[in-house]
């Protein structure tokens, strides 16, 4: 059984079909990629896997079961993290906060334990912030810890958001467009970070990207998506000689 399996997934904004007929399955430990021109609809297929939107047809099933219909939150809760094309991070919270805040979801000391202190939630308090000091330490932020994260350059941001997304101890990651507004030093950064925490965690990896060196060097199998639908399947090497991929891509920048 697959990780994470999508079976026949469409979905419709209005009377715009956005995505068509779309399957996936992962695996404990796989790095997959989603590339595609602007506008094919790739980001709408991992807002429609975590909850953000519900698809107009087909299933999602993690570890077996549907999860159409859930909030976000309850996605994250079964072991799906995500981080988002657009940085969404608190203004006024210090980067430190950020994880701290991921790792609320696993607290389980409640209101009692809130309002008296007691020493449950003094032990896992502490183990929260312990959690979140490795993941900054392991991303390469902790020295930045206390700082406001709008303080930091964006590299750093988008480090921030991986260990809030890493704070929830998922089995499966989603990373869109994780090298957004890199230089090729932070690029460079970025995919040994990728690379390590997938070996320390054991984790499932699905990412999508437009640097194709990125994603040729990353993923194992790649799918290319044009017009909310897969045209392509297949390992790195059969992706960037297929046919309708470089004709997918004519008049864009791309060195595969």
């Amino acid at each position: 059984m697959p990780l994470l399996e999508v079976r026949h997934m469409t979905h419709y904004f209005g009377g715009l079909r956005a995505v068509h007929d779309f399957n996936f399955s992962i695996e404990k430990g796989d790095i997959r990629g989603l590339i595609g021109p602007n506008g094919a609809g790739k980001s709408t297929i991992f807002n429609l896997i975590t909850g953000i939107y519900r698809p107009t047809e087909g299933d999602v099933l993690l570890h077996g079961q549907s999860i159409v219909g859930l909030h976000p939150h309850q996605i994250a809760a079964k072991g799906l993290g995500r981080t988002f094309q657009n940085l969404r991070l608190w203004r006024h919270m210090t980067v430190l906060e950020h994880v701290k805040m991921a790792r609320y979801s696993k607290l389980t000391y409640g209101l009692v334990g809130a309002f008296f202190d007691t020493r449950k939630r003094r032990r896992e308090e502490a183990e929260a912030e312990e959690v979140a000091r490795h993941l900054l330490d392991l991303l390469g932020v902790y020295n930045v810890a206390h700082e406001l994260v709008t303080n930091l350059p964006y590299g750093m941001q988008r480090r921030v958001e991986m260990a809030r997304a890493l704070a929830i101890e998922p089995q499966i990651l989603f990373l869109d467009e994780p090298t957004a507004g890199m230089n090729p030093e932070e690029l460079a950064e970025m995919m040994d970070i990728i690379r390590q925490v997938h070996e320390q965690f054991g984790l499932a990896i699905f990412l999508i990207e437009h640097r194709m060196k990125f994603v040729m060097e990353l993923c194992e199998r790649i799918q290319t998506l044009v017009f909310g639908e897969v045209i392509a399947e297949g390992t790195p090497e059969e992706i960037q000689n297929n046919p309708k991929v470089i004709e997918a891509y004519l008049g864009e920048e791309v060195a595969f």
